[in-house]
């Protein structure tokens, strides 16, 4: 059985030779099915519905046009574009346990390292044994240079710290730091991504970090961004990378996701291999969400 898309089930409704009652129910219908939450799927189609009066149109590929419109220029509020201009640049990267923070870091290298910038990334989440080795699996898989922890459970900040030392006297264009996605406290993990900034910035000689990104699953939704909430209010996040999302059935959580914390997307990956990560497209990205 195929697997349900947005553009799947729009096809049929803007087929039909005229808007009607029927056509406004089916869109809710797919923009909620497609994760787009109840207040954007109302606010989309309130939108709609005044253009469609306003122009007094019944035909069915008016609204589509609309449709399409409407959703390029949500996306087009927030600059999806990685700031990366700085040498070296650093990039932290946090997000909860389990959304695939760790692979994405790795694609990240991967993503960098073919753009012809040199990458280093640095083991910084140092609280669970296994994520020194799993960081360092990826790093080999993207060709990138890894710093790892001088011993065990050593403290985060000063590997980053390391990291950034590493990238300024081997010329290194970026440093990819990864940080703990869970500790016992909400805010001893804040803390301690505090404290590795400011080590970050030290090492930087009081130069801003380039970017801070929150790994976020695609797939679970707005219970994902539920979870990481205490990153939004408290990391200084700059921008979104949304993991799995390798089809249009969860689509709308793209736009979702934005309009809930005026963050922008920056960057999607969309399968398991090293090269599936993305940078964010806005006018291609609605285009096939509605193919």
């Amino acid at each position: 059985m195929a697997s349900w898309s947005l553009g799947g089930a729009l096809r049929g409704m803007f087929s039909k030779p005229t808007i009607d009652d029927e056509t406004w129910d089916d869109l809710e219908t797919a923009l909620y099915t497609a994760d787009f939450g109840p207040d954007l799927t109302e606010s989309i189609l309130e939108e709609l519905r005044a253009q469609v009066e306003r122009y007094r149109t019944t035909d069915p590929r008016d609204l589509q046009r609309q449709l399409r419109e409407a959703l390029e220029e949500r996306l087009a509020r927030l600059d999806p574009t990685l700031t990366l201009s700085a040498r070296p640049a650093v990039v932290l990267v946090v997000g909860v346990n389990g959304v695939g923070k760790t692979t994405t870091i790795g694609k990240l290298a991967r993503f960098i390292g073919d753009r012809g910038r040199s990458v280093v990334i640095g083991a910084a989440d140092t609280f669970r044994a296994a994520a020194v080795d799993q960081v360092a699996t990826w790093a080999q898989r993207a060709g990138a240079r890894l710093v790892r922890p001088q011993q065990e459970g050593q403290d985060p900040a000063s590997v980053a710290y390391q990291t950034v030392e590493a990238a300024r006297a081997e010329s290194i264009d970026i440093a990819i730091v990864d940080t703990a996605g869970r500790l016992q406290t909400k805010s001893g993990l804040m803390d301690e991504l505090a404290k590795i900034r400011r080590s970050v910035e030290k090492a930087l000689g009081g130069e801003p970090i380039a970017e801070v990104l929150l790994v976020l699953d695609a797939t679970t939704g707005q219970n994902g961004l539920s979870q990481a909430q205490a990153f939004i209010d408290a990391a200084g996040i700059t921008g979104l990378v949304l993991t799995k999302l390798d089809g249009s059935a969860k689509g709308g959580f793209v736009f979702a996701v934005q309009e809930r914390t005026g963050i922008p997307v920056k960057l999607i990956g969309t399968g398991e291999g090293v090269g599936d990560l993305h940078g964010f497209n806005p006018v291609q990205f609605v285009g096939q969400l509605l193919a």
